[in-house]
């Protein structure tokens, strides 16, 4: 059978069959693994626990440990860097999770959890995007068909946005402002017309996550220099760990190599501090993520080349792919970003800064209660450079109304043709119900 006459399931389930087959089940994951101690399974045998995931993964059940330990995963990666064997044990636990769905549902049901799950992200993102953005700003970031096609003159890269950052866009506004300042050749793609199939994968439909990332892949696949520009990274992940080596199997090849934008403004970090004339003078502190390899360091060094920026170190925990990855451990979750804010009072920090997108959302509205400011590192690049864009998300949640939020609005609801009282609802659930740290009672 010639490589590309095999499914995606077929050829992912030959991946994980040979990532099995490597596991020597040391244990050193779960040793290097935050979760452990906050889902209650310290106590475990470490060999015994992974030794589990294995059982999991080829059957869908397992010890208890080992089921709570793959649904407690933050996709911190630190068991990446901890085993010797060349396995990759955060993809381990996610075709665990998959084990596990497909043993409690048929597919009919796996499906259907998925489609829902994939329409509710398609609603919120296009609502609250709306309620931020006109038209032509939209379009910008590819949310307008004409934008999304394929050029006729290829760009040098692919930004691929993902869906989420698209409820802050003011964060790949900026992204783009500064790539437009550089000089950089770039084509936008993103939100759920691009979907990467982390949605239909986490409910166990793994034909259904393949033939969306397969299809994205293709649109994403026509920059010149063979690049693509990450923003998300949960889609990051979703790519590098499972879609795109799944499709090298099925292929024989790779169609494009993926780059987090932050690793990417680094290696251009010369051309940058070029760029970065004003002063910006604050003493800020990073709020850090560390999931993907590098990208905290590469922020950490952006930060520190802005004149005028002092970077304090809380000494804080740094665990989880992104905010939203650390939410399957909430009680863990608030005492951390509680203790952040608290460490940044009593630093005298000037801003509590973030990366990515989902803890900008869920940290900013705490501006309101706390002497310092949440802001995002690319507002902080784009002073020195003498670029702004308004954080609308944050004027709006720190509101904490959702009838003056609709009101605020009124005239962008009008220009999309949304239904007020169902773009209400959204605001609730999906801005002001994100919002794992409750905001300081009577404030």
């Amino acid at each position: 059978m010639q490589a590309n006459d095999i499914s995606f399931e077929t050829a992912l389930g030959e991946r994980v069959d040979q990532m099995l087959d490597a596991c020597t089940r040391c244990g050193k994951c779960v040793e290097a693994c935050p979760s452990v101690k906050p889902a209650g399974i310290a106590d475990a045998r470490p060999e015994a626990i992974i030794g589990g995931i294995l059982e999991i993964v080829r059957g869908g059940d397992g010890p208890q440990a080992s089921r709570i330990w793959a649904q407690s995963c933050m996709l911190s990666g630190e068991c990446i860097k901890a085993c010797d064997e060349a396995v990759n044990p955060r993809f381990l636990l996610a075709m665990a999770r998959v084990a596990m769905a497909k043993a409690a549902h048929e597919l009919p049901e796996r499906r259907r959890q998925g489609v829902e799950k994939y329409r509710d992200l398609g609603r919120d993102v296009t609502v609250l995007s709306r309620l931020q953005l006109d038209g032509e700003v939209l379009a910008r970031l590819g949310q307008r068909s004409a934008s999304v096609a394929t050029p006729t003159d290829a760009a040098d890269f692919v930004f691929y946005t993902g869906c989420n950052v698209l409820k802050t866009p003011h964060i790949a506004l900026l992204a783009l402002d500064i790539m437009d300042a550089l000089g950089i050749s770039y084509q936008v793609m993103g939100g759920p017309s691009h979907c990467c199939g982390v949605m239909q994968l986490r409910p166990g439909d793994v034909e259904m996550s393949g033939r969306m990332g397969a299809s994205s892949i293709e649109k994403l696949s026509h920059a010149k220099s063979g690049q693509v520009i990450s923003w998300c990274p949960s889609c990051y992940v979703q790519f590098t760990e499972t879609t795109l080596p799944t499709i090298e199997r099925q292929r024989g090849a790779r169609p494009f190599e993926m780059t987090p934008f932050m690793r990417f403004l680094e290696g251009r970090l010369d051309q940058l501090t070029a760029h970065l004339r004003r002063p910006v003078e604050m003493r800020v502190a990073l709020h850090r993520h560390p999931g993907v390899a590098g990208v905290m360091e590469a922020a950490a060094k952006i930060l520190q080349a802005i004149p005028g920026i002092t970077l304090v170190d809380l000494k804080q925990p740094a665990v989880g792919l992104q905010s939203v990855s650390v939410g399957v451990l909430p009680a863990f979750k608030r005492e951390l970003q509680l203790n952040e804010l608290n460490a940044g009072r009593d630093a005298g920090i000037d801003a509590l800064v973030t990366v990515y997108h989902s803890e900008h959302r869920e940290l900013c509205a705490h501006e309101r209660d706390w002497p310092f400011r949440i802001v995002n590192l690319l507002e902080l690049v784009g002073a020195s450079m003498g670029l702004q864009r308004q954080d609308r998300y944050k004027e709006l949640k720190i509101m904490q109304d959702a009838d003056q939020i609709i009101a605020e609005c009124g005239d962008l609801i009008a220009q999309h043709a949304l239904d007020p009282s169902k773009a209400r609802e959204i605001v609730v659930k999906a801005m002001l119900g994100d919002q794992p740290l409750a905001l300081k009672a009577g404030v």
